[in-house]
């Protein structure tokens, strides 16, 4: 028994000793990874790490971007809290975003749907409907600032409704209902995509089998759709919330944060900062943005956690 033991415990023996240097062969990184990750590395600190490193120390003092400064602690905290432009310009970035998202994702939704139906020239119309991506944000705003402040205006005289007799952009009350729509008009194709590519992964044979059951197409939307593309959902709106909370070209174009500053967002509020000489004040104003932005991703995250995976 012993001496059948002994040769199979020196021949692991052997196995394992033999195994060691192929287990560290395995585990060596090429260097070659070091040559493309280092650079990339670099640049991305210089470019984004260390400025915000920076920013962050500045914001405790008095610099006005250039010069000799003092530090000052939380003083600069402090008057953001106080500052009731600051609390307005966030009031109105939160409840755009908010609005946005949820237009933005029923419009998307709602046209992926008819676009990966049975319909004639469905190649041609999501051509169509993406054209909208491509074009720069300033460039819509223009265009659009044309139309709402001109060609919206005699619409509206001609047809006698006098809300629209006069330029939205100019009305403190519906300024932000333009910059909303224009945006949508904008975002809407790439979350639509997004949702055009979860509907196609729905399978097929669920729908064959719920028609064999009787339901109806709402009970499809209802218990079969939606569920199974809640994973793209969650992206559209992690995305969506990040892209409007720092909304600034299209505001730039339409309003310029007017009428007054009734559509000033946050990010044109930190801008105009800077080109003011309130650097170390607007600084803190932005590292105020990013906690703020760091909890509602976190809260999107916690509420959306579970149902991301259909999208994995």
């Amino acid at each position: 028994m012993s001496s059948m033991t002994k040769p199979s415990t020196a021949a692991g023996v052997t196995d394992q000793a033999a195994a060691a240097p192929a287990r560290a062969r395995k585990s060596r990184v090429d260097p070659l990874y070091y040559f493309f990750l280092f650079p990339s590395l670099l640049i991305f600190t210089l470019a984004v790490t260390l400025p915000a490193v920076l920013g962050f120390v500045y914001s405790f003092t008095n610099s006005v971007g250039f010069g000799e400064f003092d530090f000052i602690g939380i003083r600069n905290f402090i008057a953001v809290f106080q500052d009731e432009g600051i609390l307005s310009a966030y009031g109105f970035t939160l409840s755009f975003a908010l609005v946005t998202v949820i237009l933005v994702n029923a419009v998307a939704f709602f046209l992926a749907l008819g676009l990966t139906s049975r319909v004639r020239f469905r190649a041609a119309l999501r051509t169509v409907f993406v054209i909208p991506m491509v074009i720069s944000g300033i460039v819509i705003a223009f265009v659009f600032q044309y139309l709402f402040s001109n060609s919206l205006p005699l619409a509206g005289q001609s047809l006698g409704i006098e809300p629209l007799a006069t330029s939205m952009l100019a009305n403190p009350d519906l300024a932000w209902l333009a910059i909303v729509f224009v945006t949508a008009w904008q975002s809407i194709p790439s979350a639509m995509l997004i949702y055009i590519a979860g509907l196609l992964t729905v399978p097929t044979e669920v729908y064959e089998a719920s028609s064999i059951d009787g339901a109806t197409p709402w009970h499809n939307l209802r218990h079969i759709t939606l569920p199974l593309v809640a994973g793209y959902a969650v992206i559209n709106t992690v995305l969506g919330f990040k892209n409007y909370l720092n909304a600034y070209d299209i505001i730039v174009g339409l309003t310029d944060g007017g009428p007054g500053v009734a559509t000033r967002s946050v990010a044109m509020s930190i801008f105009r900062g800077f080109e003011g000489g309130d650097y170390a004040y607007q600084m803190a104003n932005a590292v105020i943005f990013f906690l703020i932005s760091i909890v509602i991703a976190l809260i999107q995250l916690r509420f959306t956690r579970g149902k991301g995976g259909t999208a994995a």
